[in-house]
């Protein structure tokens, strides 16, 4: 297909263009007569369960991704295998779609550029380049009037030189590339900084302040281009070495006045970018009664996830309008509703490490246990840390869903919680 070839299957104005967002795409719905088709970068479950939300709602799609074998090229209608960033494959991308999104933040920012000026993009590519460098993001959340955790930018040996000593004992984490605790070091004194810096080749990082942490929470927000925002339930959220272990989601899970803060804030987040799409936005909630907690409010926000989330794929079982919903209509100019959550949740994220050498966790006594939901993402290989599906569990009380969380984690080996 030659990178010069006329659109496929319609197209959108180039963004910015003066025309309203929905105009030519919203409602044009795949038919026997019209193939409507929406784009996604990356080919991992995000993107996967993307695909699932726009085929239900009567859309073609098309993956662009390198893994001839990712799970979201093997549900979509077309599946483009080339590098993020060639040309070919994004002309070809552009040539197919409507409109296009990403299912990862790392996502190179100038790949989504190049689609942008002929196909409307969503999240752009701005947004996505300052959820990329740890810097710029925290520079943002401060534009917004959010509480970021203190910190400093280490680039160079003599901003590493000067770094004020209260913000040791702290953790260094690179600016970029870094997810799932991966590019981050603990460190307690100035030569352990100096040893960690050089661990990480020296490059940009920014050293944080260690906070004593009560939980984690995390918001997941909707906004399209006419600037109406919707938001998920607030999710209390488990990490274990630096993986999303469990969410928790239903009514009083957290202070009435802490979720409304942490709402606030993401909707500020994404105000301030002028943001469309999906977008996750994680906090850290501090110990009360510690002197940073009465410093910083309490409520400190951590980083922002540029997509769909792990914490919110509950929404999928137990919200009548899912994350991934949310993504496609957002991308289609579809009208944005506030979800409703139906039931009370637990989701278990399914690692690899509960894989055993051979065969496959006792699935089958899980799904035996009521308000079950099992969704596994395709993954040809399961390995340590590697996020192979999860489990989500469903019911009428709290009660219910606890106790029959804890007994589906025993029964697949996962660390009580």
């Amino acid at each position: 297909m030659s990178p010069h070839a006329p659109p496929l299957h319609g197209s959108l104005p180039p963004q910015g263009a003066d025309l309203p967002w929905g105009g030519p795409a919203a409602g044009r719905m795949s038919s026997a007569n019209a193939e409507v088709t929406l784009g996604v970068m990356g080919g991992g479950q995000l993107g996967r369960m993307f695909v699932h939300a726009a085929q239900r709602m009567g859309y073609f799609t098309a993956v662009l991704d390198p893994d001839p074998l990712s799970p979201a090229g093997r549900v979509s209608h077309h599946h483009i295998q080339t590098a993020y960033t060639d040309p070919q494959g994004l002309a070809q991308l552009a040539q197919r779609c409507v409109a296009i999104t990403t299912e990862f933040e790392n996502v190179p920012a100038q790949a989504l550029a190049q689609l942008a000026q002929t196909r409307t993009v969503a999240p752009g590519a701005n947004g996505v380049a300052i959820a990329q460098d740890r810097a710029r993001e925290k520079s943002h959340f401060e534009s917004c009037g959010v509480t970021v955790a203190p910190y400093a930018v280490i680039e160079t040996p003599v901003q590493l030189a000067v770094v004020p000593e209260d913000l040791l004992p702290g953790i260094l984490k690179t600016a970029s590339m870094g997810y799932d605790g991966k590019g981050q070091v603990r460190v307690t004194t100035r030569a352990e900084l100096a040893s960690a810096w050089d661990g990480l080749k020296q490059v940009p990082c920014v050293l944080e302040k260690m906070l004593p942490l009560q939980l984690e929470c995390s918001v997941i927000v909707a906004r399209g281009a006419d600037g109406t925002c919707v938001n998920l339930p607030v999710q209390r959220n488990l990490h274990r070495d630096g993986i999303l272990a469990v969410t928790e989601v239903y009514e009083g899970n957290l202070p009435p006045a802490l979720v409304e803060r942490a709402v606030a804030a993401a909707k500020s987040i994404a105000s301030g970018l002028q943001y469309v799409g999906v977008l996750c936005v994680e906090f850290f909630v501090l110990e009360p009664d510690s002197p940073a907690a009465q410093a910083l409010g309490g409520l400190v926000v951590n980083e922002m996830a540029p997509r769909p989330h792990n914490s919110g794929h509950y929404s999928m079982d137990a919200c009548d309008v899912s994350q991934f919903e949310l993504q496609v209509r957002t991308l289609a100019g579809l009208p944005l509703t506030q979800p409703r959550q139906h039931s009370p949740a637990i989701m278990l994220n399914l690692l690899g490490d509960i894989w055993p050498d051979a065969g496959t966790p006792d699935f089958q006594s899980v799904l035996a246990l009521p308000g079950t939901h099992l969704h596994l993402y395709g993954k040809a290989r399961a390995s340590k840390g590697r996020k192979m599906g999860h489990l989500t569990v469903t019911g009428a009380t709290v009660e219910q869903v606890r106790a029959t969380a804890v007994q589906a984690a025993g029964l697949l080996g996962i660390a009580a919680f």
